[in-house]
């Protein structure tokens, strides 16, 4: 399990070589998956499920899962950020249940500059290096790509647009609520919150920030100080709600942090907060 949201430490991980390689060769994070895990799948019955790429301005284009309904018409489209871990399975099927409720989901792979299958990797001490070579403004211009780009796709809803995402991801999303106009609200698990505590004004579209109590890595007081800041700023449509019982990584249920009743409740409140301001 993962239980610190920029990495875990050796003793943090408790699997087995059988379980670890099974749940690789299915497509998860190698250094993050767990005994314990029982994996979600959801079918990809009625999706288009595609490869794409987004120009980003870079030498080479921004990668992106995609999973769609095959159905015609536009449709509401979330941005899916991801863990430290780059696009795995875990990723995609967050993209693939998206996309059964009626949305266009989007996963762009932010860390592919370095040319490293991150999920791949079993030593997180190989993993983070790769991960800080994407700073802030690299990632968040790669978000202004990917919102763009789904503006512009015949099967989208232009003004319909949120973000979610997941450990880095949680952090990801509230710049991105600070930066990326066409982002009407976002969802963050369990992202970091020190450095965007002094940030909160900025932000221009309601975030909903989902923690556990038991997070090794970001403190009550941090959660606190970030719930403060937004009521002092006047963000009445952003809020931060904590589990008691949760740890970092309670929705990821290839690890065994996964908590499934937290992690129902979190999916739910997620999906109500898109509907109330105007994604679905």
């Amino acid at each position: 399990m993962l239980t610190r949201p920029e990495g875990s430490q050796p003793e943090d991980f408790h699997i087995t070589r059988r379980t670890a390689v099974g749940l690789f060769f299915s497509g998860y994070a190698l250094a993050a998956v767990s005994a314990e895990a029982s994996p979600i799948t959801t079918s990809a019955d009625g999706l288009t499920i595609e490869a794409v790429a987004i120009d980003n301005g870079a030498e080479r284009p921004l990668p992106a899962y995609l999973a769609r309904p095959q159905r015609p018409g536009r449709h509401p489209a979330i941005i899916v950020v991801n863990e430290i871990f780059g696009i795995h399975e875990y990723i995609k099927d967050i993209c693939r249940r998206l996309a059964q409720l009626g949305y266009v989901a989007i996963a762009p792979d932010f860390f592919y500059r370095s040319g490293v299958n991150l999920p791949a990797l079993t030593d997180i001490k190989q993993i983070i290096p790769i991960v800080q070579q994407a700073g802030a403004d690299q990632v968040d211009g790669d978000v202004r790509s990917s919102s763009k780009w789904l503006r512009a796709q015949s099967f989208v809803e232009p003004d319909h647009i949120g973000i979610t995402g997941f450990c880095w991801g949680g952090a990801v999303v509230w710049r991105a609520a600070m930066v990326d106009a066409d982002i009407r609200a976002g969802v963050a698990w369990y992202g970091q919150l020190k450095p965007l505590i002094a940030r909160a004004h900025e932000l221009k579209a309601p975030v909903l920030g989902l923690y556990g109590a038991l997070d090794q890595g970001i403190s009550q007081a941090d959660i606190a100080a970030m719930a403060d800041a937004l009521r002092a700023a006047g963000k009445s449509g952003s809020s931060i709600h904590v589990y008691p019982d949760a740890q970092h990584g309670f929705h990821a249920d290839y690890r065994a942090s996964y908590n499934e009743a937290d992690a129902r409740d979190g999916w739910s409140r997620m999906l109500a907060h898109f509907r109330v301001n105007g994604v679905a």
